[in-house]
């Protein structure tokens, strides 16, 4: 399997092949709109604005499996997302990420990069995660919105980013790739 042998969803419904995105560099993330992480997006957005037409992809899956912290339907997180932060990137069907109803792009994903741990501003969410999962140490499973995976144009995945690492940390990865 290849990332391009899969179908995601757009946030109206429509059935959008990965291998449209070949060729690419994607930047695939977990996203919530009441999550502390959500102003984020304004790094996501000024990413995609500074590299999209160099290639880069910032593929937007909005996830209400951590704190209930995107509550809203598909249309009410894109209108928040582009009222508060102008963001253009593709926004696609709320998934969820971890479990029985995971979406699939997100399984692969987890296989080829599974978590390799939080840095040391991550340690604040341990105790968080330990209470959903007291074995998270030692799975793949996402562990809270906004953890990033950054895609090659070959399709491999390169690198995963946990939630406190922030967009602008990822820009060094992303122009080598570029």
């Amino acid at each position: 399997m290849s990332i391009y042998d899969y179908s995601i969803k757009d946030r109206l419904g429509n059935e959008i092949p990965m291998s449209q995105y070949h060729g690419k560099i994607l930047l695939i993330v977990n996203t919530a709109t009441g999550c502390g992480f959500t102003p984020q997006y304004e790094g996501l957005e000024k990413l995609y604005e500074t590299y999209h037409n160099q290639g880069l992809e910032i593929l937007d899956f909005p996830c209400n499996q951590f704190g209930n912290q995107a509550p809203g339907n598909d249309d009410e997180i894109h209108e928040f997302c582009t009222y508060k932060y102008k963001t253009q990137f593709d926004q696609f069907k709320k998934v969820d990420v971890n479990g029985e109803n995971e979406e699939p792009l997100f399984g692969y994903l987890k296989s080829q990069k599974g978590f390799e741990g939080f840095d040391l501003k991550g340690m604040i969410l341990a105790p968080i995660v330990k209470k959903m999962d007291p074995d998270y140490k030692n799975n793949a499973n996402i562990k809270w919105n906004f953890t990033k995976f950054l895609v090659d144009r070959d399709g491999n995945v390169i690198d995963r980013f946990e939630p406190t690492i922030t967009p602008e940390k990822i820009e060094a990865k992303i122009k080598e790739l570029l």
